[in-house]
Formats: structure tokens, sequence, C-alpha cells
């Protein structure tokens, strides 16, 4: 299996499996790409990126993750507080994968009121390996 679609199905899980995330958005509200007619609360992966990086002889991968949370309501106090959620769970463990992920880091939170709602973007890095 790709190192993509590991990392991400790792990164989706543990979204979806958290309990203080899942008070602020409901169940089962994390995407693997963007729901068809959906309001309220929700993650999508909006893109994910891999870069080869190959040290030590093992396969390895730069990956970026870009992340859309929106809110219901245009407050960005709102989308601000799920997306911290979010940060805390993506750079904690994700859970079984059959990779190794040496290193987790926020790079940056963006946000924006939008069509009467709230958008974080947050980017995520993540170097990994295989297991």
């Amino acid at each position: 299996m790709h190192a993509i679609v590991e990392l991400q199905g790792a990164l989706v899980g543990a979204l979806n499996a958290d309990a203080d995330l899942v008070a602020l958005i409901g169940s089962g509200a994390v995407f693997d790409a963007p729901p068809k007619g959906r309001s309220g609360a929700y993650i999508v992966v909006a893109r994910h990126d891999a870069l080869a990086r190959d040290g030590d002889g093992a396969p390895g991968y730069d990956h970026r993750v870009l992340l859309h949370v929106w809110h219901g309501e245009a407050s960005r106090k709102a989308v601000l507080a799920v997306a911290e959620r979010v940060v805390a769970v993506a750079l904690g463990e994700l859970g079984a994968t059959g990779l190794v992920v040496t290193h987790r880091q926020h790079v940056r939170t963006d946000t924006v009121i939008q069509n009467g709602q709230a958008r974080a973007a947050v980017t995520l890095r993540f170097l990994s390996e295989a297991g």
C-alpha cells in the first residue's frame, strides 16, 4: 500500500476516533474527499503530497497534508477550536499503520469566513519510513 494511503488512513481514523473532536463536530465528520451536500462542521483532506526521501537504506516520504476544517457558523473562534483539536490529534500517535512516523509538525493554520461559514486550512508535515 502506498505511504499516502497508509498515513492518510491512520490520520482520518485517529480524527474520527477522538472523543473531544467528535464532541466539537459530530461523529463521522472527517472525510478523505469533500462530501457532497454536507453542511455544518466537518473536516476534509484537501491535499496530501509526498516527496520521496530515502535515507539509511530505508525508503521514506516527506508528507504535506492540508486539512480543511469547516464550521457551520461564521465564527473564527469556533473553527479554531476544532483546528486546535485536529492539530493535537495529528501530533499524537495515529495508530497502527505500515509506516513509522518519525516527525510530526504543525506548519500553519489559515482562516477565512466564506458563504456564512468559517474555514480553517491546517497544514501538517510528517516524515515516514516503511514499518
